[in-house]
């Protein structure tokens, strides 16, 4: 199936499966599909299980926007405690399309959760609530991490999945991989039969030198050789080294969670000239979890890295909080810590969504099906490969998943086949039927309106040098509302609140009186910040005297999240 037969189908408001092998522009579809919606004034919600790939559509982790924390199974009760949260109540009653990217990840019981939760908050049995769903992903790359070796692996093993029947879109035509050697032996990896001829192509790129003027990206099986690389590459600099130790709140118990269900380091060793990888989103400062750049040096007063992005833009590397929450959504432990670690090389698995130049892949200890395929995936040709081993698995995909693959090939030619029998007025009948069923808008200037604001604002993100608080000052102006601003920024309450200290900070008399929340709740916020402040508990403020939002929050008995009380404190006379 082609992209204009699947957004098709995606614009008839069915739920949808995009599939395809690695580089067939399953992102490329996505984007335009969230852009048919936004120029209709419908703001679809996108998410992904990892933060790498949730960056790649400015999406959210699927475990921060439904309030997992660090589960994956829910029960009744978990679903009744975040049944009581005045702010998911908000966020779930605005979600009518959601967008799941890299489902392969995502397990079972993860992709169960999401499920329930939908259907209690939305107050009906249909799967998901009755939104529509659109997942994206290829199963033959990597499964996700299961602590249960005997459980069932893939989403599309659990009775969720199966009850949205979903119409299946398998895109065939290659956008990323520029030869065709390298397109050739990715299908035959998927077909499960490997000939003599691509083993002589892999064969000739053994310890090959690669004719490039960068350090290529190591890519290796095991975290061990990662680690062991990163650290002998380190040892290579001439520099002094600058060291970070961790800060840890909560019990040892609740902050060794924190370090399990995250890539912070307890203890991070820096130099002048090594190459880093962020580990955290920060979109305010212009790096998500994946981007990668050199140190050049260490701020003389804070002796915080200096890092160069692969952009060319240099900035000051802030200490991140990592935090898990227990059942009824407090943090019980954070980590604070430089988001960096090194990255000379990287696992397979955390190259996962990455699109390389060039790399240095390694194969020959290969211990999980789809590891080779993930890896060989990641360059855009042939001649960008360096490879230093490969053992018998390394080019083997699951066999589960290859027994179903002619399968779900078999589903999308059905799809594609019940689309094209639709004529084009009956089509955009469906079309337009959905996006009012959806409150959107049929309005043809208004339509128009839209897509030359969405283009001025991509011109806004990729032209201008100017901050990212900058840009969302650029765009107050024609906010009538808060929501406004974040449907025009596409970015999340959160980042736009961050936004509005900076501004503030800027100027102290920007003026934000339009966004103002009820009076008699803002009222509320001033005296409970009253009271804190006349109690002076020492746990209730920072290091720096600036006040904690969690007694706030606690106060309110946990009715109002905590970018509701963040807005607040910005009208809070006290």
């Amino acid at each position: 199936m082609n992209q204009t037969i699947a957004l098709k189908i995606l614009k008839s408001g069915k739920n949808v499966f995009i599939t395809g092998s690695a580089g067939t522009g399953k992102t490329h579809l996505l984007n335009n599909y969230i852009q048919y919606l936004r120029e209709r004034k419908v703001i679809p919600t996108i998410v992904a299980p990892t933060g790498i790939a949730a960056s790649h559509l400015n999406g959210q982790t699927i475990h921060s926007f439904f309030a997992l924390g660090i589960q994956d199974v829910i029960d009744e009760p978990y679903i009744g405690s975040l049944l009581k949260k005045k702010y998911l109540i908000l966020r779930f009653s605005k979600l009518k399309v959601l967008i799941v990217d890299e489902v392969s990840m995502i397990s079972p019981e993860i992709f169960s959760s999401m499920d329930k939760i939908l259907r209690a908050f939305k107050e009906t049995n249909a799967p998901f609530g009755g939104v529509q769903v659109i997942l994206s992903g290829d199963f033959f790359q990597l499964p996700p991490v299961s602590k249960n070796y005997n459980a069932k692996k893939f989403a599309w093993q659990s009775s969720s999945w199966k009850e949205l029947d979903l119409k299946t879109c398998y895109l065939e035509e290659k956008f990323r991989q520029d030869d065709n050697q390298l397109i050739h032996i990715l299908d035959e990896i998927r077909s499960g039969s490997i000939s003599s001829v691509s083993h002589d192509i892999l064969n000739k790129r053994f310890e090959k030198a690669l004719d490039i003027d960068f350090v290529a990206t190591k890519l290796y099986t095991h975290n061990i050789d990662v680690d062991r690389i990163n650290q002998e590459e380190l040892d290579k600099l001439p520099s002094e080294p600058r060291t970070f130790n961790f800060e840890g709140k909560g019990s040892q118990k609740n902050v060794e969670k924190v370090f399990k269900t995250s890539l912070v380091l307890e203890t991070l060793t820096l130099k002048k000239d090594a190459v880093v990888l962020f580990i955290k989103n920060n979109h305010d400062l212009g790096y998500v979890n994946g981007t990668t750049g050199m140190v050049t040096g260490f701020e003389e007063e804070s002796k915080r890295p200096i890092v160069k992005l692969a952009s060319g833009r240099s900035l000051v590397v802030p200490f991140e909080d990592w935090s898990v929450e227990n059942e009824k959504g407090e943090v019980v432990a954070t980590v604070t810590q430089i988001p960096l670690r090194l990255a000379w090389a990287i696992t397979i698995h955390k190259s996962q969504g990455m699109t390389l130049d060039a790399a240095e892949i390694d194969l020959s200890k290969t211990f999980e099906t789809g590891q080779g395929y993930v890896a060989l995936s990641r360059i855009r040709n042939i001649e960008g490969l360096r490879l230093m081993g490969l053992n018998e698995m390394a080019l083997q995909v699951d066999p589960l998943i290859l027994s179903i693959d002619h399968r779900i090939v078999g589903a999308s030619k059905r799809a594609k086949a019940e689309i094209e029998e639709v004529s084009a007025e009956t089509l955009k009948v469906l079309n337009d039927n959905y996006i009012e069923k959806l409150g959107g808008t049929l309005d043809i200037e208004v339509i128009e309106a839209e897509k030359k604001k969405l283009s001025s604002e991509k011109v806004i993100k990729t032209s201008t040098p100017e901050p990212n608080h900058i840009r969302t000052k650029q765009l107050i102006e024609g906010s009538d509302t808060l929501e406004m601003l974040i449907e025009r920024r596409g970015m999340t309450i959160g980042t736009i609140l961050k936004h509005f200290a900076l501004l503030k900070e800027d100027d102290a008399t920007l003026d934000l009186e339009k966004f103002r929340p009820d009076d008699a709740f803002v009222k509320r916020v001033e005296e409970i910040v009253a009271d804190i402040k006349r109690e002076k508990r020492e746990e209730d403020f920072t290091e720096k005297g600036g006040l904690r939002l969690k007694p706030i929050f606690t106060a309110l008995d946990e009715k109002y999240s905590y970018e509701e009380i963040k807005l607040a404190l910005f009208y809070v006379e006290v």
